[in-house]
């Protein structure tokens, strides 16, 4: 990892928060786990993340190596986006989440979602 990527604790909860505590990086997570893997297809994320918030949050996911890139097509540029060994290591605890929002923020399974 770079050695210019800082955590504001030694308290490993406080540093977890800071790579990935924001709203778009746990969807964006979730989504390469279900093999959405391009700039464009991320971009259809159902809860209407803007592209300056996706570019930004792709790069932070890179720069922590949870997820890599690769090229695809030379002009323009496009690249894949994969999950690492580290960023596979978070989908049990993705699964978790998911399980506790179903269980005590969902009526019988299904969230509400608001209008």
């Amino acid at each position: 990892m770079a050695k210019s990527l800082e955590f504001r604790s030694d308290c490993p909860v406080a540093s977890a928060l800071d790579v990935i505590g924001d709203k778009w990086s746990l969807l964006i997570i979730r989504d390469l786990a279900y093999h959405q893997c391009t700039y464009g297809e991320l971009e259809k994320i159902k809860e209407n993340i803007t592209t300056n918030i996706l570019a930004n949050r792709l790069k932070k996911l890179v720069a922590y190596e949870l997820i890599e890139k690769s090229l695809y097509q030379e002009k323009p540029k496009r690249y894949h986006y994969l999950l690492t060994h580290k960023g596979r290591a978070l989908l049990p605890i993705l699964l978790d989440l998911a399980n506790w929002g179903k269980e005590h923020l969902c009526d019988h399974g299904e969230c509400l979602i608001a209008e």
